[in-house]
């Protein structure tokens, strides 16, 4: 996963091969075709719709582009964040980019599947 510090980009979403989506917006609804990056939001910390609107995208709907988390982003939910199918995230000011590079290389492997990773570790193994 793609880290950025909020200081250095910009979590408005510009250009036409961008979508920013809000958290309430189904991306069923999306038309995908020439989307290069989604913006997915998360306005509070609390709130995890994003991570349902990731999964969809990359797991069910197979955007194969760049998903992208903006707004309240914490380093503890950047794992969580890029097993839904989030390839970037821009940090909330005030976030240390040292300790979000330690928490992604924490975990090298984990046992369930995940949007990324579909089959379960036994199953890896045994293919």
């Amino acid at each position: 996963m793609k880290l950025i510090a909020a200081n250095s980009d910009s979590t408005r979403a510009t250009g036409s091969n961008i979508v920013e989506l809000a958290n309430d917006v189904d991306p069923r609804t999306l038309a995908l075709d020439g989307v290069e990056r989604i913006d997915l939001v998360f306005p509070k910390f609390t709130d995890g719709r994003a991570f349902s609107q990731a999964f969809l995208l990359h797991r069910r709907l197979g955007f194969k582009g760049e998903i992208r988390a903006t707004g309240d982003v914490l380093v503890d939910q950047l794992v969580q964040m890029q097993r839904s199918g989030f390839t970037s995230a821009v940090l909330r000011e005030g976030q240390d980019m040292a300790v979000a590079q330690r928490q992604l290389d924490r975990y090298r492997a984990f046992y369930q599947g995940d949007a990324v990773t579909v089959k379960p570790i036994f199953a890896r193994k045994a293919a």
